[in-house]
């Protein structure tokens, strides 16, 4: 029996961070380790540079830095396919021909293309690149025949367009050769996202709120102790509130079972006063710590060997590449322009 393909990955345009981790990267790690997957990870330099065509120099940097997180986590290149994606040039040959089938216009009405623009504040000046990245996304999930996509609920409308793509492919040239991706979403909309230190809904590299896997022991420790709690718990006696209070938030997140009574006590006290910042800050130390000791563990070790790296991700690419070449092949003849 045939495995499902995920096909999942991330821009490189710095190291990933526990928003990336909370959101995917123990996602894909499970989903890896359950043998039941055949998966392919992959890192999205030609979509980084739609937005960053003058700073391939950051994006080249990047892509040690991604892969080295990867690794760190427990993403093993024995199980999935990690590559990158330029160089794969199928993927870019596939691209030209679904531009063929998708107006403009559709593009345009893309919401998460809309959202993202803005945030961008492109104005009249969207590159061109940016605004057709959609078409390329399905590329990559059509390249490999993936099944299913896991990713967040704003991304919705990338799958859709890329199913509309595979659909209008397939009736066009009489053909079966594409398949048609399902999103894996959270079950949760608030699910998978981890809020920034300083409350801010989300966590990002541009608002400088964010907690790394590459970050040191002392790095960690300066930013919890600067999280955003309650503004109003001033004195260690005041009552506090544990709504918005970033410390609280995470020790949900990142508690284990056996520290679930331990957390519900802190909660209580906080809220009746006389437990100060301070202490909370202290222990969620300790529990992210134990989170995050072992994977900056595991990237020190792996980044000893660069070359390595950079030869693992090149056997994925030369893997993907395989499997790119026999969909663009089918997708040719369907197209009936294989002319030799």
């Amino acid at each position: 029996m045939t495995k499902p393909i995920i096909l999942t990955g991330d821009r490189p345009t710095g190291k990933l961070h526990l928003g990336h981790y909370v959101g995917s990267l123990k996602n894909r790690v499970l989903l890896q380790n359950e043998d039941k997957y055949q998966m392919f990870v992959f890192l999205a330099d030609q979509q980084a540079l739609t937005d960053h065509a003058k700073e391939s120099e950051m994006i080249r940097d990047s892509i040690g830095n991604v892969a080295l997180d990867y690794l760190s986590v427990g993403l093993d290149p024995s199980k999935s396919t990690i590559f990158i994606q330029s160089q794969i040039p199928e993927l870019a040959e596939l691209t030209m021909y679904y531009m063929n089938l998708v107006s403009l216009a559709r593009l345009e009405r893309n919401p998460t293309v809309k959202t993202e623009i803005a945030q961008k504040g492109f104005g009249e000046s969207i590159p061109s690149g940016f605004l057709v990245y959609p078409i390329s996304q399905a590329a990559d999930i059509t390249a490999f025949k993936a099944n299913l996509v896991p990713v967040g609920n704003d991304q919705k409308p990338m799958i859709e367009q890329t199913r509309e793509i595979v659909r209008s492919f397939n009736n066009t040239y009489k053909t079966d050769c594409l398949i048609e991706p399902e999103g894996l979403y959270p079950a949760n909309e608030g699910a998978g996202r981890l809020p920034g230190l300083d409350g801010n809904a989300k966590m990002s590299k541009s608002l400088g709120n964010g907690i790394y896997l590459s970050d040191d022991a002392d790095t960690v420790r300066k930013k919890v102790m600067s999280m955003y709690t309650d503004p109003n718990h001033i004195k260690v006696e005041d009552p506090g509130k544990i709504e918005g209070n970033m410390v609280f938030h995470y020790l949900d997140i990142f508690g284990r079972q056996e520290d679930q009574a331990e957390i519900q006590a802190m909660k209580e006290h906080y809220q009746k006063g006389g437990l100060g910042d301070v202490k909370t800050k202290r222990y969620l130390l300790e529990i992210l710590d134990r989170e995050l000791a072992p994977i900056r563990e595991r990237r020190l070790e792996f980044a000893k060997d660069m070359g390595e790296v950079f030869n693992m991700l090149e056997k994925g690419s030369q893997s993907a590449q395989a499997v790119a070449a026999q969909t663009l092949s089918e997708v040719k003849s369907a197209m009936g322009i294989n002319y030799f």
